[in-house]
C-alpha cells in the first residue's frame, strides 16, 4: 500500500479501481483525474443505464419481479423495487445477480473502447463497491479514497441531513473503510483541504509519467 502521497514507481497503472467509502470524496478525486485526461468509466452511471428501457437487465427484473416494478412510461420504478428488496436478502441476491454482471460487462466494454482509442492513457472504474464486489484483482492498481470513519460520519450526516444513527447505519452497509485502505494500492488522505488531496493526485499522477 502507498500512503498519503507516497507512491511506488514500479507500478505501472493504466486500469485504475477508484473506491472509498460514502461521504469519503470519491467524486472528487475522480473529478480531479478526469481533469488531468485520464478516462473515467463510473459505475453508478452505467448502472441507470443499464435499467432504461429496452435494455436486457430491465426485461430480466420484470421477469422476475412483476410489472409492478415498472412506471407507467416503462422507466423502472426505483421506490418499488426498493421495497422488494428491502430486509429480504434472498430477493435482493436476485436483483444483484441481474444487475451485477450487467453492470460489469458494460464497464469493461467501455474500458476496452477507451484502450482501442488509446493504449497509454489512464482509465479509472470509480466503483464504490469495488472490494465488496470482488473486482479489485481486476485493476492494475486500486485507489482508495480515505478519510476517518468519524470524518466520513459528520460528512454524511451534513450532506444528506441524516441523524447519528441513520449516517451509521449507511456506513456500515459497506467494507470499514479502514479495511479497505488496507488493501489499498495508493490512499488518497481526503480528510484535509482540497488543495492536500490535489497535490496527491498530482504527485501520483507525475510517478506514473503520464501526461
Amino acid at each position: 500500500m502507498v500512503h498519503l502521497g507516497l507512491f511506488h514507481y514500479e507500478v505501472n497503472v493504466l486500469r485504475l479501481g477508484l473506491t472509498g467509502g460514502i461521504a469519503c470524496g470519491k467524486s472528487t478525486v475522480s473529478a480531479m483525474l478526469l481533469a488531468r485526461g485520464a478516462k473515467l468509466v463510473d459505475a453508478d452511471q452505467v448502472a441507470r443505464e443499464v435499467v432504461l428501457p429496452g435494455e436486457p437487465a430491465l426485461a430480466a427484473i420484470v421477469s422476475e419481479f412483476g410489472q409492478a416494478v415498472l412506471n407507467e412510461d416503462g422507466t423502472m420504478n426505483r421506490a418499488q423495487v426498493g421495497k422488494l428488496v428491502f430486509n429480504n436478502p434472498e430477493q435482493l441476491s436476485k436483483l444483484n445477480s441481474i444487475l451485477h454482471p450487467a453492470i460489469r460487462k458494460r464497464m469493461w466494454e467501455r474500458i476496452e473502447a477507451y484502450e482501442a482509442e488509446d493504449p497509454k492513457q489512464l482509465i479509472v472504474a470509480d466503483i464504490p463497491l469495488l472490494f465488496e464486489t470482488g473486482q479489485d484483482a481486476m485493476y492494475d492498481a486500486v485507489m482508495v479514497v480515505y478519510v476517518p470513519q468519524s470524518v466520513q460520519l459528520e460528512r454524511l450526516k451534513q450532506r444528506n441531513q441524516l441523524t447519528e444513527e441513520q449516517a451509521s447505519q449507511r456506513i456500515a452497509l459497506q467494507l470499514d473503510i479502514e479495511e479497505k485502505k488496507r488493501r489499498a494500492t495508493y490512499v488518497i488522505d481526503n480528510r484535509g483541504t482540497l488543495a492536500e488531496t490535489e497535490q496527491q493526485i498530482e504527485r501520483f499522477w507525475r510517478e506514473q509519467g503520464l501526461p
